[in-house]
């Protein structure tokens, strides 16, 4: 990456650092010369909340790392613009007892040249906890931005293997499938079918932040990884072959989606566990988060109108008790349960808590 097209990156190196510090600190002094102001309101907004948070139950952050990726850039003559990784690692502590919290989120960037200077002027988050319909894409992004593009690292996108989701075997409710595929094993017969807790967690840390090329991997992701988690601690799947209905994965297949709403949608996955059921994955809402435990369920209305946007799988808790959690779109590890450091957090943002049933 040397070179005169790459000479905005000390501009870059300025801004993360800005950012981390902020973090660090808990402080916006050092975000004073970032000059997107709409970006330093987003970022100003997300500390204040964080602070007072950390403030109120004792957290404090310890140590503040932020590593850079840029997985593509373009560059004209005074001009940049770059689609960055920013994994984020903090060290926390309560009480003494530390805790480590990752998370990874994308951001493209846009920088020009004065003189010689390089500054950032604008700074767009690529990726939220908010469905993907409730972002209007801005009139630059309806046209592609990247031809022409410098390949630093090849972006992500959305993962296929036909090869890995044929044969899947799965623990399902209702017996073989329609086309006579025996691969899938399962039935109502067997009842008492612990709900392993300690491989929710095993699976949630292993993947947090690679996709398991077995299933397939969305752009908005969360309620696909937390489906997956749940499942690997022995949640038995309920194929009924209507996607509207039951809790099931298959694949993709001769150009069609197999899997249900609840398995990949945060709303459908929310309202499947509110509704009691005698077999299969079930749940109980809590009132509280102090209530839940390892591999449970936590789902998140921004806007406090019925509508859910995003899930979490708890996979720690912190000394005090609170719980932890894993999630995907935004890639994250051991992130403090009530997201207000998120962009989509807002006010009005309602929790719906789940209690995972013990056996199935």
């Amino acid at each position: 990456m040397a070179g005169e097209d790459m000479e905005w990156k000390q501009a870059l190196f300025d801004y993360v650092n800005a950012v981390n510090e902020a973090g660090l600190n808990m402080n916006s002094r050092s975000l004073r010369d970032i000059h997107d102001k709409e970006h330093r309101e987003r970022l100003n907004e997300r500390l204040l909340l964080a602070a007072r948070r950390d403030k109120q139950w004792g957290i404090k952050t310890a140590r503040s790392e932020m590593r850079v990726r840029i997985e593509k850039y373009q560059t004209r003559k005074d001009e940049a613009i770059a689609d960055l990784s920013i994994h984020l690692v903090r060290a926390m502590e309560q009480r003494g007892q530390p805790w480590s919290e990752e998370r990874v989120e994308k951001e493209r960037v846009r920088f020009v040249r004065a003189n010689k200077t390089w500054r950032l002027i604008a700074v767009k988050p690529l990726l939220g906890e908010r469905p993907a319909e409730d972002f209007v894409p801005a009139e630059d992004d309806l046209h592609d931005p990247w031809d022409g593009e410098r390949k630093a690292f090849s972006p992500a996108a959305p993962y296929m293997n036909p090869q890995a989701l044929y044969g899947f075997k799965s623990k399902v409710l209702a017996g073989s499938f329609p086309n006579g595929d025996t691969g899938w094993s399962g039935g109502f017969g067997r009842r008492g079918l612990p709900y392993r807790r300690e491989a929710v967690v095993a699976y949630a840390e292993r993947w947090w932040n690679e996709p398991n090329p077995a299933y397939e991997n969305f752009e908005v992701n969360c309620t696909n990884y937390v489906s997956q988690c749940l499942f690997a601690g022995e949640a038995p799947m309920n194929y009924t072959g209507r996607r509207p209905s039951g809790w099931w994965y298959k694949g993709y297949s001769n150009n069609q989606e197999m899997w249900s709403f609840s398995w990949a949608v945060a709303g459908s996955l929310s309202q499947y566990l509110a509704n009691p059921r005698a077999y299969g994955l079930s749940a109980e809402t809590a009132s509280a988060p102090e209530a839940l435990r390892l591999g449970d369920v936590i789902c998140y209305d921004w806007e406090g109108n019925g509508r859910v946007g995003h899930s979490t799988v708890v996979t720690a808790f912190t000394p005090e008790g609170m719980p932890l959690v894993n999630a995907n779109t935004v890639s994250s590890r051991h992130r403090y349960w009530d997201y207000k450091d998120s962009y989509a957090w807002t006010d009005k943002t309602r929790y719906h808590f789940y209690r995972i049933a013990d056996e199935f």
